[in-house]
């Protein structure tokens, strides 16, 4: 498949246009995206999700005086047995690290950077259920999964734009809508960053939202100014010899702040060090206690893959890998490896396989570095054995 292949997911449109014409630029409707699409997750099953302690969950009611009252999970049962016949949403976060057959609708967007995708939210809406006009600093693809929904599209928003006087929602305080569709199963709709939004549940309806991962410049720079700081020694500091004299002793004057931008530029100009901190930074895991790996040795590792043993990517963790002038870093949720260049092949396979055995690894496992990665990679939980 190449980059101009006509896709369903994209309406019959390839992934090249879709990127040069949408993407981050304006929404996309296409029916039937996955046709005859059915929830690998029913109502309750998301409602039983929803009551477990380390699941991230939120309810949204709709009141008439105080409308959009945000709850958190997790809940009970009796949360539900006391909610209204309509007007209210489930949403659940990162249901594609719980469920493996939601994990596997990620798999229509190979076409964008793995390493973007942020997670799958799953909601379910009672009718009239929704979430209030709003928008968000992300692309998403909404689909539609059951029932139907209406949504609405409106203007463009920054963050000047105004919102009410909410403590928990962003709720835009003037929504514009423009265009409107009803969306049924299977189909779906994507959006670019800070477009405003606002879905309204016909009947009872569930909607599957795949968000990406947007560090902000804030982010960014502080981030990557606290890893930079731990490689920097104390005694580099700002300093000017050759001073000249000075008429002033109270003015800054420009040459100051040439040096300190010589001095920044020094450190936030070196790509292997930006590169390990973007890598470590975007894969780590939203919810990091999910990757724990068990206490193993390399020769019980290769007992059990000679056994029959299958490795498979914990569904919380995040690959990535890249490479630089002296080999290849591998980024496994949050850590990053410098490997020999040899091992290209290999971080392939771990990165896309959906699962890893005797027979695929054969040749990887006679060698040193790679049967010391796979291990590496086991021990810190990024790898699983099937059974687990």
């Amino acid at each position: 498949m190449t980059s101009d292949t006509p896709l369903q997911i994209l309406g019959g449109i390839s992934a090249r246009e879709f990127l040069r014409d949408y993407w981050q630029k304006k929404p996309l409707l296409v029916r039937q995206a996955i046709p005859g699409f059915e929830s690998p997750v029913s109502p309750d099953e998301l409602a039983g999700l929803s009551l477990e302690e380390e699941v991230e969950s939120r309810l949204v009611v709709e009141h008439g005086e105080t409308p959009w009252e945000l709850r958190r999970g997790p809940f009970s049962e009796d949360t539900y047995q006391n909610l209204p016949e309509r007007d209210w949403t489930l949403l659940v976060q990162a249901v594609d690290q719980l469920v493996p057959e939601v994990a596997e609708l990620i798999e229509h967007f190979r076409f964008l950077p793995n390493w973007r995708i942020d997670d799958v939210m799953v909601s379910f809406a009672a009718p009239g259920g929704g979430v209030g006009p709003h928008f968000d600093n992300y692309d998403v693809f909404l689909l539609q999964a059951h029932g139907q929904r209406r949504w609405r599209v409106g203007q463009m928003c920054d963050s000047e734009s105004a919102m009410l006087k909410h403590a928990d929602l962003r709720i835009l305080a003037d929504f514009q809508g423009t265009d409107e569709w009803v969306l049924e199963p299977g189909d779906m709709l994507y959006l670019p960053p800070r477009l405003a939004h606002f879905g309204t549940a016909e009947d009872a309806c569930m909607t599957y939202s795949l968000g990406f991962r947007a560090p902000s410049a804030a982010e960014v720079l502080t981030h990557f100014t606290d890893f930079l700081a731990q490689f920097l020694p104390d005694e580099e500091r700002y300093s000017d010899a050759d001073l000249l004299p000075i008429e002033d002793p109270h003015q800054i004057q420009s040459d100051a702040l040439d040096r300190l931008r010589a001095m920044l530029a020094e450190h936030m100009g070196d790509e292997r060090l930006l590169l390990t901190w973007f890598g470590q930074f975007m894969t780590e895991p939203r919810y990091p206690e999910r990757v724990q790996g068990p206490e193993i040795d390399e020769q019980a590792m290769l007992a059990a893959l000679e056994d029959g043993a299958i490795l498979v990517r914990n569904l919380s963790a995040r690959l990535a890998w890249s490479e630089v002038d002296i080999g290849l870093l591998l980024f496994a949720s949050g850590q990053s490896r410098l490997l020999p260049g040899h091992l290209k092949e290999l971080l392939k396979l771990v990165c896309s396989a959906d699962a890893l055995h005797a027979e695929n690894l054969a040749g990887w496992l006679s060698d040193e570095d790679g049967r010391n990665l796979m291990l590496q990679l086991v021990k810190q939980g990024s790898l699983e054995f099937a059974d687990e």
